[in-house]
């Protein structure tokens, strides 16, 4: 589950020319546009916004990620009743995650296709999760691993955000480092495919711990300041570090809890 979940928020940068595109300082004054509205920049390249607009994308960007959020977990209480045939069907699932996150990219300017991809790909990410639950759900305290492993994303998501509003210090400007950091533990990953290091993997979920942690504030303080190009691209920043935090963190409670 960890590699692909990696590859999902690489997966929506590597759509475009570059890896900046997803952390993009330039955009359009809403998501909800023809793409056609006239924009003016900063001397720093950030889309000017009056402190209104700001507010409103701010807005309209938590409100996409609390819906996503409630359609992914609908998807995760569906995937568990249906986990076999998920597990045989996995990578199929992982294509389809992954071609709705890039398809985000190609339609978030057209309503209410932008809102359809957006919706089927937290569900089918959701779905994702279900094999993984039921394994968790199956164990002695299983399911007190899940509400643990999610509880503690709630509080590292909302404290770093809080955070991130309040901090003197700007955040923004470590998409790259982010992105390398990122690219640096999927092959970390991929290696431990073949190798099967429990001790390397558990190292593996602490770096995306901490990695993703970054994320939220790197995302959060973008948001904040309308530098994303849409509501959508902040809110599929913020879906992706809080799915990739708690399954790196149910990862880590799993392996801390087995007697293995």
């Amino acid at each position: 589950m960890g590699t692909n979940d990696f590859f999902n928020r690489n997966s929506n940068s590597s759509s475009n020319s570059n890896l900046n595109d997803m952390f993009s300082k330039r955009g359009n004054q809403n998501s909800f546009n023809n793409g056609q509205d006239q924009v003016e920049y900063n001397e720093y390249g950030y889309i000017e916004r009056s402190e209104s607009e700001v507010i409103t994308f701010v807005k309209d960007t938590y409100k996409l990620f609390a819906g996503g959020m409630l359609v992914g977990t609908a998807g995760a209480y569906i995937g568990v009743g249906m986990a076999g045939t998920i597990a045989k069907f996995f990578w199929l699932f992982v294509i389809l995650e992954i071609g709705l996150l890039i398809g985000i990219h190609f339609v978030k300017h057209t309503k209410p296709l932008n809102l359809i991809v957006l919706f089927g790909f937290t569900f089918v990410s959701g779905l994702t999760l279900g094999p993984i639950l039921y394994k968790f759900l199956g164990m002695a305290g299983g399911a007190t691993i899940i509400a643990n492993a999610f509880a503690m994303t709630t509080v590292i998501f909302g404290g770093l955000s809080i955070f991130a509003i309040n901090s003197k210090s700007d955040f923004t400007s470590y998409g790259k480092p982010l992105m390398i950091a990122l690219l640096v533990v999927i092959a970390g990953s991929i290696v431990n495919i073949f190798l099967g290091s429990p001790i390397l993997h558990i190292i593996i979920q602490g770096a995306v711990v901490l990695l993703f942690s970054f994320f939220i504030i790197f995302d959060t303080q973008n948001i904040i300041r309308g530098q994303y190009e849409t509501p959508i691209d902040g809110a599929v920043a913020l879906y992706l570090d809080f799915f990739n935090l708690f399954t790196a963190l149910l990862q880590i409670l799993g392996i801390m809890s087995s007697d293995d």
